[in-house]
This record gives structure tokens, sequence and C-alpha cells, in this order.
């Protein structure tokens, strides 16, 4: 839909990287790439403000409170994706953790984001259009299990993330 515009998809995972590849190819799309990287490494493959939108769509939710430092809306990520996004871009997360969706309402909140859209059950509600609409291997299978799909856009504040005292000095990246 749209040819104006670069799509990169970034993975640790290399299956899911030439899946990507691989239906990229067979549809000769030629604005797709694809980075094997982990996220923690995002800021050493863009410049800042190259990115113009970021969307996190079925992330592992790490739901052990010890490894929350590991949720992609986590603000140790934020802040990363603060050094690469042009200002006023928006981050979009689809997910059907209810755990993850309410940290990462609290995170933005306490962030000073700017929400744009906070969907607590897009099929439900009938929202699932456009973007929202197009559905992962994950989300089908979530959704045949009788799982709510939730969905928040936000913009980061232009003051710099507050990241938590143990990220200051150095970023960890597990």
């Amino acid at each position: 839909e749209h040819t104006d515009r670069n799509f990169i998809g970034v993975d640790i995972k290399g299956n899911r990287i030439y899946t990507g590849a691989k239906t990229a190819l067979q549809e000769g799309l030629d604005n797709v790439g694809f980075l094997r990287i982990h996220i923690g490494k995002i800021t050493e493959y863009f410049a800042p403000g190259e990115v113009a939108q970021i969307w996190i769509i079925f992330p592992d939710p790490f739901l052990k409170d010890s490894k929350d430092k590991n949720r992609l809306t986590h603000a140790r990520f934020l802040h990363q994706y603060q050094q690469i996004l042009k200002p006023g871009a928006t981050i979009n997360l689809k997910t059907d953790s209810r755990e993850l969706y309410e940290f990462t309402l609290e995170t933005i909140a306490e962030q000073g984001c700017n929400i744009h859209e906070n969907i607590a059950d897009i099929y439900g509600k009938g929202m699932a259009t456009g973007p929202l609409a197009i559905q992962t291997y994950y989300e089908k299978m979530h959704l045949a299990e009788g799982r709510t799909i939730y969905f928040i856009s936000f913009s980061l504040p232009d003051k710099p993330i507050i990241l938590p005292k143990r990220f200051q000095n150095h970023e960890a990246v597990d």
C-alpha cells in the first residue's frame, strides 16, 4: 500500500526474519528490509530522527516482574526509541497481554507521553480497520482462543525519557 515508505522488520529470531524476507521476495516488495539484532542495539542502526513510526506487534510480554526491563515499552527502550524517532513520531503496540498493556499505560503516563489511541478490545469494539486489521499468525491463534487484543498508539514527550537509576549510567542489554 505504501510504496513511498520503507519498512524494516527487527527481530532477534532468525526464523521470523526468514519468513518475512521470503514473503517480501515472493511479493516483489522492494521497500522492505530486515535486521536480525537485539532491539537494545537499535541506536547503532538508525540515525537520530530517521524513524517515522514504530510498530510493536505481539512482543514477548515478559510477565515476571523481574523481567519487566525486557518489555519493549520499558523506559530503557523508550529512551532508545527517542534517539532515533522523528519528533512527534508514533509508537504503536498491539498485544494480547493485558499485563503488558497495563504496564505500557503506566509507563507512558509516568514519562508524560501523548496517547493518540487507546483501544482495550479492538475486535470487540469494531476498531480493527486499516493496519489494525492485519493479523499475524499469533493474533489469529489468540483470537481463536477468545483472547482480547489491545492497542495503544502514543508519541514520546519532547523532554528526555527518565531512565530508572540502574540504567542511567549504562545501557544494560540482556
